[in-house]
């Protein structure tokens, strides 16, 4: 520090003082700017300091909503698994339903295979030629029948197909002989 009671006092004439003068004139100017420098920065770093505080909070904000988003995410994904779990399991059921009704059939069929001697499959063909009595009406039959049970159709069965041909051949060779 400077002792300037010791600068003023120590000036032995007007020219010293003067000088002293200029130079407390200086240093009061250059503490002021310093000054001015200091509360500009003061000022810049409140600025900064406020301006980090909203994007900190904005930022708080926004986690706070993404975490939200994430939670009803999650649980809506958990209701979604849960429906296709519960789909699988109606699947996996209903797949086992079928193949009980399926090994029941095939084991009434054999059945009725040892019982008359011919499938079940071929009973149901000669049901459907009933009534079939002349070429047109056995030809305008076997067309409607092959429509419906050909295999190319969704509900399609190849196996229903053959004997379906096959009943249509035994009785149009009936016909015409």
């Amino acid at each position: 520090m400077i002792d300037w009671e010791e600068k003023i006092s120590g000036a032995e004439d007007m020219d010293s003082l003067k000088e002293v003068k200029i130079w407390l004139f200086q240093e009061n100017i250059r503490l002021e700017n310093a000054k001015k420098e200091l509360d500009e920065s003061r000022e810049q770093f409140e600025k900064e300091q406020s301006r980090a505080r909203r994007e900190l909070e904005e930022m708080n904000r926004r986690a706070a909503m993404e975490q939200k988003r994430l939670k009803e995410e999650n649980l809506f994904f958990e209701k979604k698994l849960a429906i296709l779990q519960d789909g699988f399991r109606q699947l996996d059921e209903d797949r086992r339903t079928l193949e009980r009704k399926r090994r029941a059939l095939e084991e009434r069929n054999s059945r009725y295979q040892e019982d008359y001697g011919t499938p079940l499959a071929e009973e149901t063909v000669k049901v459907m030629f009933r009534g079939a009595n002349n070429p047109l009406a056995l030809r305008k039959r076997y067309r409607d029948l092959v429509k419906i049970f050909h295999p190319d159709n969704l509900f399609g069965d190849e196996e229903l197909a053959q004997s379906i041909n096959r009943e249509y051949l035994r009785r149009k060779s009936r016909e015409e002989s």
